[in-house]
């Protein structure tokens, strides 16, 4: 029966506060919002909406992305309601352990390092290829064997084919952050804003000189007719093209692994969470719109669908100040998924289930730096030496699964503890609960059997650990005996 002990919303909030393990107040609304779009708004924006157009739901790829947004706002209502109740910094994890159990929490806490710590690999490996394309516009071209891993070949300019060796830029990339993160939690935040300013700059270069490029007849037809295939056009199409292009919307949920580092978290966690999740919505719709008026949707299935609409236009420049903002965006996306990551990390060995070195605290700069530097350790391996498709389907799936927990936590909480002081109400519980589930979980099946197989075979390992060494070393176990 311990495997389903819970913690009660009033002791986690107490053991939150002081000690050595303390994390410092300093971010605000405004911090929030910023971290939620730094998060959002990455390679998904810019690679996923073709793809999903060509593939999936043709211009109706804007209602696979407002699908989308539903069962992310289903899920957002019930995180800024968790957010306000408990401040703390564990996020999905956390919530889990006051409702379903320390085993559940366990699970999602594994989770969720599909998302966060894998999703920073993911995104370093782009960030990478991005920024070599770059430099090779600028007539800098660096060493072939050191950009890709072991188990990718590249292309030379003249034709040769060379075999990778280990993706040094990623591994850069992945250090520069993890030391940023070490140094406080207000210069990080400050550096996001910068970055989260570029690139919605970029973002709304491209709609507003897009706009006038668009051609009405390739929006015919709006939903082109299934081919006869689950997932190819029609209904069905922009089911799963929802469930593809939900990785373009990943992030917002790390809104919530700040609470504890919140200055108000009961009033600006959820206009942290659900105003980041409005504006990247209103921007990946009208970012859809332009892009499928300006290309016919059956040519977009190319890695860079953007380049494609940049050349319906004499503004050839924005080729590389496209690639410049989605560089921004890998940026912002990398820091604050590493930044979830440890924080959650951080939560996990304060109850004791993973080591206490993830909980330890500088001195001075208030951050959990030892858990940054094993996460740089764990992540830099994935972005050195695998190649992009092994890392970058484990995200989506991880992440539906933290949703479906959260919103069913909600529902649970309700019953179990309806008189808890809740700052923050998800409306029409246990509707709003309900749809989330059954959204999320929508997407997750859409997503086929082999993603469905990495998530089971990563949770088996996580189970493997918790057996072994959490359950042995949870604090909540040792008082209960």
């Amino acid at each position: 029966m311990n495997l389903f002990a819970t913690k009660t919303v009033e002791g986690i909030i107490k053991e939150s506060e002081g000690g050595e393990h303390h994390l410092k107040r300093t971010l605000g609304a405004g911090n929030l919002i910023a971290l939620g779009i730094g998060a959002i708004i990455g390679s998904g924006l810019f690679s996923l909406t073709g793809v999903t157009a060509a593939q999936n739901s043709g211009p109706a790829v804007v209602l696979s992305m407002i699908v989308a947004a539903i069962g992310c706002a289903f899920a957002g209502l019930c995180y800024s309601e968790f957010s306000c109740m408990i401040p703390v910094a564990g996020s999905a994890y956390t919530y889990a352990y006051t409702t379903l159990g320390e085993w559940i929490a366990w699970i999602i806490g594994w989770d969720l390092v599909l998302e966060y710590a894998v999703g920073s690999s993911t995104v370093s490996i782009s960030w990478s290829a991005y920024v070599v394309s770059l430099l090779h516009s600028f007539g800098i071209d660096l060493p072939a064997q050191f950009i890709a891993g072991p188990f990718e070949k590249l292309k030379l300019p003249d034709g040769t084919m060379v075999q990778g060796v280990i993706n040094v830029p990623a591994v850069i990339i992945v250090f520069l952050i993890s030391m940023l993160l070490m140094l406080g939690i207000k210069e990080s935040a400050r550096t996001n804003a910068v970055i989260v300013v570029i690139k919605l700059a970029v973002v709304l270069v491209f709609i507003g000189v897009g706009w006038s490029y668009i051609h009405p007849a390739n929006y015919e037809p709006f939903i082109p007719p299934n081919t006869g295939d689950f997932g190819s056009f029609g209904f069905s199409g922009i089911m799963m093209g929802a469930g593809t292009i939900f990785f373009a919307y990943i992030g917002f949920d790390a809104v919530s692994t700040a609470a504890q580092e919140c200055r108000n978290p009961q009033k600006d966690m959820p206009i942290g969470i659900i105003g980041s999740l409005a504006v990247c919505t209103v921007l990946y719709v009208l970012f859809g719109h332009v892009l499928t008026g300006m290309v016919p949707y059956t040519k977009l299935g190319v890695a860079a669908p953007v380049a494609l609409a940049i050349d319906q236009t004499p503004y050839h420049w924005m080729n590389n100040l496209v690639k410049f903002g989605i560089i921004m965006g890998f940026t912002s996306v990398i820091l604050v998924m590493l930044l979830g990551q440890s924080r959650v990390f951080y939560s996990m060995s304060r109850d004791g289930l993973v080591p206490k070195v993830f909980s330890d605290i500088h001195p001075r700069f208030q951050t959990p730096w030892r858990s940054n530097l094993l996460f740089f350790f764990f992540v830099a391996p994935f972005s050195a030496f695998l190649p992009l498709s092994v890392v970058g389907h484990m995200t989506s799936i991880g992440t539906l699964f933290a949703f479906v927990i959260v919103c069913a936590g909600v529902w649970v909480m309700r019953v179990k503890n309806p008189a808890a002081a809740r700052p923050f109400k998800t409306p029409l519980v246990p509707l709003v609960p309900i749809l989330g589930i059954v959204s999320n979980f929508a997407m997750m099946y859409s997503l086929g059997w082999s993603n469905w197989l990495r998530l089971i075979v990563w949770l088996v390992v996580g189970q493997a650990i918790y057996f072994l060494y959490g359950r042995y070393h949870s604090h909540l176990t040792k008082g209960m005996k």
